[in-house]
């Protein structure tokens, strides 16, 4: 960053009572003063302890603000503010001291600080309390969270299956979802050898009291544990007991199990350092939950802090828990276990130190990956590429460097256009063409001489108009795909009006002057770009032996082609299959007119019908911009096409550490690595076939690496940038 950013951090939660909510709000402000950033801290409540406010006292930049002893609001009582008020107070800090990204938790205040319309393009929104299964995905509760998105610079996932699951049901999501995973501190203390537990035997849970998270029945462990055999005692810390309509009594029972329950020694609400000192002397820690919640998406806070300790923990096998600490994590309790079964979990921790060991190890290499200098890196990564600098050319202006962008479809500029309007110094305007012809020639003109340089993308009737349109002493670029040098469009540009013309290839760019005649020296290579960042994402299970195509319309993107590799490997191996992502070529009006096109899906489509390897293997998923989370499912990625200008899709399949496998179209060598093109279907499965699981991630990292170094967001758009100011 080249200037220190000013961040708001609000949390719908109280931060008197310590939650995983509590501490997120804590760990925030911790990770983002780290990062560098000037943060001010609005509390919800009248602040009536400082455990957890205290230790951000004296870090550098940041502030505390407590709206109620502050009376930044008239009438202010005691209570807690509204999200009303708080999206009040939040405005009136922002008018005092603007900020640059305001960072919330909580889906009823994000939806009313984004309907109070306030802070447009600055919420940097963290959702929990999202629904997280389909049936609980309402519209109203798409609509909201669309609304959301829309209004929002980024949305903070806490894990990658949530990120996953926002994206599907919210296209407007896709780009802007970035992780955010729960920060646990390094202890700052000498942690105890365990080499043997105490006895009797410490358990320790921290964090809230609800009915779900099983802090009732954990009261009974040390008698449970005594029936067999076992000595313990279990040491809680929390003052937030939650009163749960659904369970009236629960707050009663929980108060008195936790005051006067043998073996249960309770140390009420503490700093979230004390609370870890605490933890460090014992033994266990207990994540067990009620089977209700083993669909959740979300980490354990209390997990990660007790694996900081180089605590093992009991907890619910779950496929989070699975992917966090391995399918033979050894403290496992059985799905829809009771309690006896989680002290039968316990005995044998107690009694087997191997498992113990295993299982302290695993949760100690699981919660380095979740410290605070892991999240303020985090922090700093993706406020570098929100707020990136102004290029020395830019920042040496009087004026901002004016750049329009016309054309009739800016998918292929989407996420430059995005760094263009963050990089300071550059004011950017887009004349967007409603079709490939149409326009309104008040709007292109007023554009053209406004702008200091005209981006035009595709070599279409956008380009022909604004180059016989030139305003004296602009600059005009031309972006050149494939199709356009079938059409007439290029000859009738008027060449010695555009500065530069730019194509995504080598091989395209000696296509363009050979068809042309236009001097070399007009004619320069930019590649597409690949959000490496966004796609850089962990594979699901079985993902090794998943074909992926994402599109597959018109005929010569040749899915004929992609069924007989398909067809060779399902020869070998019954496990493989193959995804499509695209559009049906029906919903193309001008490919489904013609006949041919039409025959060449018949035929495919009877194909898939009536193979006895092809019958079941095949899956059409919907078009969409959720290709990351796409990809996690898929291992290899085909582009078996007659011709390509450059086929983003190996390379988007490449970013996702997934196998490139393509045919040697024309040009294809020039853009990727001979080692993946093969010389026919048969050839490309047998390549494919040959990998074993080891080396089948080897190759999805080289790939990975490749389209990081020659194709990733980031380079392209220095290299775009540096077209804009410099010429």
């Amino acid at each position: 960053m080249s200037r220190t950013l000013n961040a708001l951090v609000y949390g719908d939660v109280d931060l008197n009572l310590i939650d995983g909510s509590a501490v997120w709000a804590q760990s925030t402000v911790q990770a983002l003063s780290r990062a560098g950033c000037r943060t001010r801290l609005v509390l919800k409540a009248p602040v009536l302890t400082g455990r957890l406010t205290d230790p951000l006292a004296g870090l550098p930049g940041v502030t505390v603000v407590r709206p109620h002893e502050e009376r930044l609001l008239p009438g202010l009582s005691d209570r807690t503010l509204s999200p009303v008020q708080a999206s009040q107070v939040l405005a009136g800090l922002d008018a005092d001291e603007p900020c640059d990204l305001l960072v919330l938790r909580g889906r009823r205040l994000v939806g009313r600080v984004v309907s109070d319309g306030d802070f447009e393009g600055r919420i940097w929104a963290y959702l929990t309390d999202i629904p997280q299964s389909a049936t609980e995905m309402t519209e109203g509760a798409r609509a909201e969270l669309t609304r959301i998105a829309e209004a929002s610079r980024r949305l903070l996932c806490q894990t990658e299956d949530l990120r996953c699951l926002l994206e599907t049901w919210v296209p407007e999501a896709c780009g802007k979802c970035v992780l955010s995973p729960p920060a646990v501190p390094e202890p700052d203390f000498p942690l105890p050898g365990r080499e043997r537990p105490h006895d009797p035997v410490r358990l320790v849970y921290t964090g809230k009291f609800a009915p779900l998270w099983n802090t009732l029945p954990m009261t009974r462990l040390p008698a449970a544990l005594a029936e067999q055999g076992v000595r313990a005692e279990l040491h809680t810390v929390g003052d937030k007991i939650h009163d749960d309509p659904a369970h009236p009594d629960f707050h009663a029972a929980m108060a008195r199990a936790l005051a006067v329950t043998p073996g249960v020694e309770h140390h009420g609400g503490q700093p979230r350092e004390e609370a870890m000192r605490i933890a460090a002397d014992c033994d266990l820690g207990l994540g067990w939950r009620a089977p209700e919640l083993d669909a959740s998406l979300e980490l354990s806070t209390k997990v990660l802090e007790f694996g900081a300790l180089g605590l093992p923990v009991v907890l619910n096998r779950t496929p989070a828990h699975e992917a966090l600490l391995g399918g033979d994590y050894p403290l496992f309790v059985p799905g829809r276990a009771g309690l006896d079964d989680a002290a039968e979990v316990i005995a044998r921790a107690v009694r087997e130190p191997q498992a113990r060991r295993l299982a302290a190890d695993r949760c100690r290499d699981a919660a380095a990956r979740y410290t605070l200098q892991a999240a303020a890196d985090r922090w700093r990564a993706q406020l570098g590429r929100a707020f990136p600098q102004a290029p020395a050319a830019v920042a040496a202006r009087s004026r901002p460097l004016r750049v329009g962008v016309a054309g009739h479809d800016l998918k292929f500029l989407s996420r430059l256009l995005d760094h263009f309007r963050t990089l300071p110094g550059l004011d950017v305007r887009v004349d967007a063409w409603p079709a490939l012809a149409r326009h309104d020639p008040a709007a292109s003109r007023e554009l053209a001489g406004w702008a200091d340089v005209v981006v035009v993308e595709w070599c279409g009737p956008a380009a022909v108009w604004y180059s016989r349109h030139k305003r004296q002493g602009s600059r005009l670029i031309v972006r050149l795909h494939r199709f356009e040098l079938d059409a007439d469009w290029p000859a009738q540009v008027d060449i010695d009006a555009v500065d530069r013309v730019i194509c995504v290839s080598s091989y395209y760019a000696r296509r363009t002057l050979a068809h042309t005649g236009w001097p070399e020296s007009k004619v320069t290579v930019i590649p597409n770009w690949v959000d490496t960042d966004q796609l850089d994402r962990p594979k699901a299970p079985g993902a090794r032996f998943r074909l992926g195509m994402i599109g597959i319309a018109p005929s010569r993107k040749r899915l004929d082609l992609g069924l007989d590799v398909l067809q060779a490997l399902r020869a070998r191996d019954r496990r493989w299959h193959l995804s499509v992502k695209s559009k049906p070529p029906w919903e193309y009006w001008w490919i489904w007119n013609k006949p041919e096109e039409r025959a060449h899906y018949d035929a495919v489509l009877r194909r898939m019908q009536t193979s006895p390897l092809l019958e079941g293997a095949v899956v059409f998923d919907e078009f969409g911009s959720d290709v990351a989370g796409w990809l996690r499912r898929v291992g290899n990625v085909l582009s078996t096409s007659d011709d390509e200008s450059f086929h983003l899709a190996p390379a988007e399949g490449m970013a996702s550490a997934a196998v490139p496998a393509l045919l040697p179209w024309p040009g294809a060598d020039e853009i990727y690595d001979r080692r993946w093109i093969h010389q026919d279907p048969e050839k490309m499965a047998d390549a494919l076939a040959e990998l074993d699981e080891e080396g089948w991630r080897e190759a999805g990292h080289l790939a990975r690496t490749q389209v990081r170094e020659q194709f990733s967001l980031h380079r392209v758009a220095r290299d775009w940038t540096e077209l804009l100011v410099t010429g």
